[in-house]
């Protein structure tokens, strides 16, 4: 059953309701999420999404992502898909709110259009990576890059990563944790 999600206008207000297979045939403005969990050895943990997924199948992800369900919150959201997608139970107050954007990007293997308010947020994560568990049907693993490495991977490498979830990565998430406390 396909969940319905919130479509929204550019001042993220709710304009409508709709299913996850129209939103991304049609463009529609929607909320999401990402969590991308750094470790204490400077490394973003990536997720590896499963070869039939709808949009960007088989690419590096943020460890975690899912559109905001109805009557859900952003933060809200990134608590239940972290459960979900790697068996991490946090509390709110473990999540640092990184931002809200609007992306619009294209996937030109599927030709589906991901138009969203996506809101980020850094966990900091001090576990192995063997030890999250793999959403069955959404992922085939997790795998971990150190971040300062990320700006000079070659082109073979960059390839793997869905593009705009590379380029945060790369341009960003250094500055973002080099303050933080493990």
């Amino acid at each position: 059953m396909d969940k319905f999600s919130n479509v929204v206008n550019e001042d993220d207000k709710i304009i409508g309701l709709e299913n996850r297979a129209k939103i991304h045939q049609e463009g529609l403005l929607h909320r999401e999420v990402h969590v991308y969990f750094v470790t204490p050895a400077g490394q973003v943990i990536c997720q590896h999404r499963a070869k039939d997924k709808d949009m960007f199948p088989d690419l590096l992800d943020a460890t975690v992502g899912g559109h905001v369900e109805v009557g859900d919150s952003y933060e809200a959201t990134a608590v239940k898909e972290t459960r979900e997608e790697t068996g991490v139970i946090i509390d709110p107050g473990d999540l640092i709110f990184v931002g809200k954007n609007v992306y619009n990007y294209h996937d030109s293997l599927t030709g589906k259009i991901n138009h969203n308010f996506l809101a980020r947020y850094l966990y900091l994560y001090r576990g192995e990576v063997d030890a999250l568990k793999i959403e069955d049907g959404k992922a085939v693993g997790f795998e971990a890059w150190p971040i300062a490495t990320l700006k000079n991977l070659s082109e073979e490498d960059r390839a793997r990563f869905i593009e705009p979830i590379y380029d945060f990565m790369a341009e960003e998430l250094a500055g973002l944790i080099k303050n933080l406390k493990f």
